[in-house]
């Protein structure tokens, strides 16, 4: 089977079921794991790579305005990559392809859709993704060790005090996190004092961050790594009396896939160090006052 991912969760959902060899192509986000590296990509964005938080932020809104994306589909590639079978989403227009954008095909591949908006929601993709793979076992053998390790983190913390916490998706402007974001803090072992599980992240000041009360707040910026995270959020660590952390929100917050398990366990480890440790490679940087 030829396979194409057009968004990374879906990539890593077909290799944590065994199917990276049948990868044929993805899009230029695609980093994880480190197989696909190689691989064609049939998209491209019009971000340049070294804009700042405030022009990234600036290009999306203006393209979305105009009913665009910063994703661009290349069809070319696409098509000579003669898929089997497509992977994509439906979650977000803007800054991913969606599936209607998908071109017609002489001999239409199969179309798989995921539309994970919690953590259930990652799990029934997982199926979904099996199903259609013909590894119906592998989903299901996987969803069963995500929901142990989960179940594992809850023991853990079930004792401890719930510090508050606030998760920052963006930071100029500041958003929170959403959708599966306040999820993984309550199994963390923590309260999340900006968003609830299910709704999409929204943008927030300095002074209502500041009025939430953290004691903790992460800095998980959609598709950077915990050092460029932790870089831009230096403006967040005079926050009052808060420890601020940068996280790699691409790897463990951003993508609705299997990872979202290993950021509740990167959650944990630093909402409750004495309890879970982080997951291997995984790193939240704090940020000094000084």
């Amino acid at each position: 089977m030829r396979i194409v991912s057009l968004v990374p969760a879906a990539t890593e959902i077909a290799c944590a079921l065994g199917a990276t060899g049948e990868l044929v192509a993805v899009t230029h986000d695609d980093d994880f794991p480190p197989e696909v590296l190689s691989l064609p990509r049939v998209t491209r964005s019009t971000i340049p790579p070294h804009a700042t938080a405030r022009e990234i932020d600036t290009l999306v809104r203006e393209a979305g305005g105009r009913g665009e994306s910063t994703f661009h589909l290349d069809e070319a590639a696409l098509r000579d990559a003669r898929p089997d079978l497509i992977l994509g989403q439906t979650l977000c227009a803007v800054c991913a392809v969606t599936l209607e954008r998908v071109p017609t095909f002489a001999r239409p591949p199969v179309v798989v859709a995921l539309d994970a908006s919690s953590l259930e929601g990652m799990l029934r993709d997982v199926r979904r993704v099996g199903d259609a793979l013909g590894r119906t076992r592998e989903a299901d053998e996987l969803v069963a060790t995500l929901r142990r390790r989960i179940a594992a983190v809850e023991k853990a913390v079930a004792e401890t005090e719930r510090p508050r916490v606030a998760c920052l998706e963006w930071l100029d402007p500041l958003f929170n996190g959403g959708h599966w974001v306040p999820e993984q803090v309550a199994i963390a072992g923590g309260a999340d004092v900006l968003g609830r599980a299910g709704e999409r992240s929204r943008e927030v000041t300095h002074d209502q961050v500041v009025a939430a009360r953290p004691e903790i707040v992460v800095a998980m910026p959609c598709g950077w790594d915990a050092q460029r995270a932790a870089k831009e959020a230096e403006a967040l660590a005079r926050i009052a009396g808060a420890r601020v952390f940068g996280v790699d929100g691409a790897a463990y917050f951003s993508r609705p896939g299997p990872r979202l398990v290993d950021g509740i366990e990167l959650l944990a480890s630093i909402l409750h160090p004495d309890h879970v440790a982080p997951p291997t490679g995984a790193l939240a940087i704090e940020l000094s006052l000084v």
